[in-house]
């Protein structure tokens, strides 16, 4: 109980920083002051626009933002589309995924901020994208934060950039944790970024193997809950429709909160990357603060994407201001 107690210390002193530390080299919260004064208002009537039309829009948004920032820094790589010469990021295997609904966002958010005369070309495809996701994340009820802004949009943008960067749905805790500090995220940062996985879904074949070819006699993962790995067969049967997905939070899977801390605490978790979050000793203690505490959660997941939001920035001499997200 004292670890637990200590923990809800040092994660509540973690979110201090927010509100205190600078921010990360040319990044601010006012970087468009002068020249699109009304931008963020801008994006968020594009995004909220595009929510109401489905609710694929949260995590397919929140989704694209992760996997723009692990590979080559938060510059709108991920956005960029190939070429004859050039096999961009986004048709990396570990990317094809992605739901095409978080692009679309982003581009009638870039289409839209553009129809302002004051802004056309003035704001990056990577802050277009770092603000929406936020925005997906208030709609579905989760926190709003500040976005720090000023991100150049990247130069380059290859498939075989993306290799080992993203995290698989069999890691165990020493892969994620190698992954998440490679761009300089703690084990608890990481924890709340896993967070994620309350919205979204998956599709069955990232998970098939802990419920029919696990490596013991019941061919079950044995740390599933039993009923869940049941409902997971009827939902996923063997040779399924590979195009079938199924949420990630069994029990409230368009709401933004701490349930998925809860469902991990009742062997709910998806992903052995989501369950071994709570089998392992190391990181227990975090799962059980942010399930007894959504508004820990809450403030340790913006703590941590704001820390997100800052790898790999670029700048004037090393990007440029995209005039269409999918073109360098």
């Amino acid at each position: 109980m004292a670890q637990v107690n200590l923990l809800l210390v040092s994660l509540l002193f973690l979110t201090l920083c927010l509100h205190s530390c600078p921010t990360y080299a040319q990044l601010s919260h006012h970087h468009y002051k002068n020249s699109c004064p009304n931008v963020e208002n801008i994006v968020r009537e594009a995004v909220k626009k595009k929510f109401h039309q489905t609710f694929t829009t949260v995590p397919a948004t929140l989704r694209l933002f992760f996997h723009d920032c692990f590979v080559q820094g938060c510059d709108g790589s991920i956005l960029v589309s190939s070429t004859p010469h050039n096999r961009a990021e986004r048709d990396h295997p570990d990317n094809l995924s992605l739901a095409g609904d978080g692009f679309d966002t982003v581009i009638k958010a870039k289409k839209a901020v553009d129809a302002v005369p004051l802004c056309r070309n003035k704001v990056s495809c990577a802050d277009i994208l770092a603000m929406a996701t936020r925005d997906v994340i208030t709609l579905a009820g989760g926190p709003y934060y500040e976005v720090e802004l000023g991100r150049f949009d990247g130069l380059r943008s290859k498939d075989s950039d993306v290799n080992g960067r993203l995290p698989e749905p069999g890691f165990n805790l020493n892969q994620l944790n190698t992954l998440f500090k490679h761009n300089g995220l703690t084990q608890t940062e990481m924890i709340a970024l896993s967070g994620a996985h309350t919205i979204g879904f998956s599709h069955c074949n990232k998970f098939s193997n802990r419920v029919y070819n696990f490596k013991t006699q019941t061919r079950v993962d044995p740390t599933l809950d039993l009923h869940y790995a049941s409902k997971l067969k009827s939902m996923c049967p063997r040779n399924v429709d590979p195009r079938v997905a199924i949420d990630m939070d069994p029990i409230t899977p368009h709401a933004f909160d701490n349930v998925y801390f809860k469902n991990l605490q009742k062997g709910k978790g998806l992903f052995t990357s989501d369950q071994v979050l709570f089998t392992d000793s190391r990181s227990k203690a975090a799962v059980n603060a942010f399930a007894s505490s959504n508004k820990i959660f809450r403030a340790n997941f913006v703590a941590a994407m704001t820390k997100l939001g800052r790898v790999g920035v670029k700048n004037s001499h090393n990007g440029n201001i995209r005039t269409d997200c999918s073109v360098i």
